[in-house]
C-alpha cells in the first residue's frame, strides 16, 4: 500500500479548526509546504495538491506550489488532486507539468478529473453540460502533446493547432496520469482503455458499488490488452486523527469535524452523514486507534484491491499536524505495508532522477 498525504488549501476566511487561528494566506502556503517537507522526511509516499478557482481555496496553480516542494524534497511523488483538466489549455498543462516533471527529477503523477466546482465553470466559459466532453476532447489533446510532434488539431473547446510541438518535452515517458472521480463507468473505462490508473473517492455505504467499479475497471483494462500487473487503483481515506483508543480519537475530533462542517468549503459540498460516527462508518477515513485504522485500511484493501489511501490532516494545528503524521508514519504505515505490498512507484527513477532542483 502506497500512501497519499493531501490538501484542500483553504485561504483565510476560516479560522483553523479547533484553535481559533487564522492564517494570513502567505503563512497557509508555507505551511503546506512545511507539511510536505515533514511528510518527505517520515517516508510517506506522496504528497498531492488540489485546486480550485472559487471561493476559499487559493491553490489555483498547483504546479507552482508543487514545483517550489519539489525544490525542498528528494523522494516524495507530486501529485495533483485534481488537476480540472476541463477548464484548462492542454497546451499550457502540457507545458507547465513537463517542467515540474524535470524539476522533480521525474517524481509527478498528474491526476485529472472534471471538478466539482460547478461556479468555476463560467469563469472558463463552460456550462456544466459541456464539462464532460470537455475533460474529453482537453485529454485526448494533452496526451498527444505529450507524445507526439507537430501536432495538427481541431475541436470544440480551443482554436486549432497547426503542426504544434510543445516544449519541454515530459521526463518521463510517460508521466503516469491518474484519473479522479466516484463510481461513473466511463471514468473507469477512459483510464482502462488509454491504460491509465484510476482514483475514487470510495465514499458511502454501498461498497459493492465500488467494488464492481474497480472490477469494470480491471475488466476493461485486460480487454485493451495492457498488462494486468499495470492497473494501479486509489481511494480517498479522507481525516486522519489517531489516539490510544478510538472511542478517544471520535471524542478529540469530534469539534474539528463538526468545525469543518461549518466551514465555507464544508457548507457547500455539504455531508450525507448523520454525525461523525456514520461518516467513519462509511467512508474509509482513518479515525480511531492505530489498530482499527490499520483493519479499516486492510478491510478496505480486500474489497477494492487499491494500492493508495489518501489521508488529510487539515484544519489541525501545526502541532497536532506533526504529531498525527509522525504517528501514523511509525505505528500504522509499515504495518499495512508489510501487509498489502504494491509495485506502484517501485523501481529504478528516470536516468538522473536524483538530480532534483534542491542540488541545482
Amino acid at each position: 500500500m502506497k500512501f497519499l498525504l493531501f490538501s484542500a488549501i483553504n485561504g483565510i476566511d476560516e479560522p483553523n479548526r479547533g484553535t481559533g487561528e487564522r492564517l494570513t494566506q502567505q503563512q497557509r502556503f508555507r505551511r503546506i509546504v512545511d507539511e510536505a517537507v515533514l511528510a518527505d522526511k517520515l517516508g510517506i509516499d506522496a504528497y498531492g495538491a488540489g485546486e480550485r478557482h472559487t471561493g476559499s481555496v487559493i491553490n489555483s496553480s498547483p504546479p507552482v506550489l508543487l514545483s517550489h516542494i519539489a525544490a525542498l524534497t528528494t523522494r516524495i511523488r507530486l501529485i495533483t488532486t485534481v488537476t480540472v483538466l476541463s477548464v484548462l489549455d492542454p497546451v499550457r498543462v502540457a507545458e507547465d507539468y513537463a517542467t515540474l516533471d524535470h524539476l522533480s527529477g521525474g517524481r509527478l503523477d498528474l491526476m485529472i478529473g472534471k471538478g466539482g466546482d460547478v461556479e468555476q465553470l463560467p469563469i472558463f466559459d463552460l456550462t456544466v453540460d459541456q464539462v464532460r466532453d470537455s475533460l474529453a476532447e482537453r485529454y485526448d489533446l494533452l496526451r498527444r502533446l505529450w507524445t507526439e510532434e507537430q501536432v495538427t488539431w481541431r475541436g470544440r473547446f480551443r482554436t486549432p493547432l497547426d503542426r504544434v510541438t510543445v516544449q519541454p518535452r515530459p521526463y518521463q515517458q510517460p508521466i503516469r496520469v491518474w484519473h479522479a472521480g466516484s463510481s461513473r463507468l466511463s471514468t473507469a473505462e477512459t483510464a482502462a482503455r488509454y491504460g491509465d490508473a484510476l482514483f475514487s473517492t470510495a465514499g458511502g455505504p454501498n461498497r459493492q458499488q465500488y467494488r464492481a467499479y474497480f472490477e469494470h475497471y480491471r475488466e476493461r483494462w485486460q480487454f485493451y490488452g495492457h498488462d494486468p500487473r499495470g492497473a494501479s487503483t486509489g481511494i480517498s481515506g479522507g481525516f486522519l486523527y489517531l489516539a490510544d483508543t478510538t472511542e478517544r480519537a471520535i471524542k478529540q475530533f469530534e469539534p474539528h469535524y463538526a468545525n469543518y462542517l461549518n466551514t465555507s468549503v464544508g457548507r457547500k459540498n455539504g455531508s450525507p452523514y448523520d454525525g461523525l460516527r456514520e461518516y467513519i462508518a462509511s467512508t474509509p477515513s482513518l479515525i480511531g486507534s492505530p489498530q482499527d485504522v490499520i483493519d479499516r485500511i486492510l478491510g478496505y484493501h480486500a474489497d477494492y484491491g487499491n494500492d493508495v489511501i489518501n489521508l488529510l490532516v487539515d484544519g489541525l494545528a501545526l502541532a497536532e499536524q506533526s504529531e498525527q503524521l509522525e504517528r501514523f508514519a511509525t505505528e500504522v504505515m509499515p504495518v499495512v505495508k508489510k501487509a498489502a505490498p504494491t509495485g506502484l512507484w517501485e523501481g529504478a527513477p528516470p536516468t538522473d532522477a536524483a538530480s532534483t532542483g534542491r542540488r541545482w
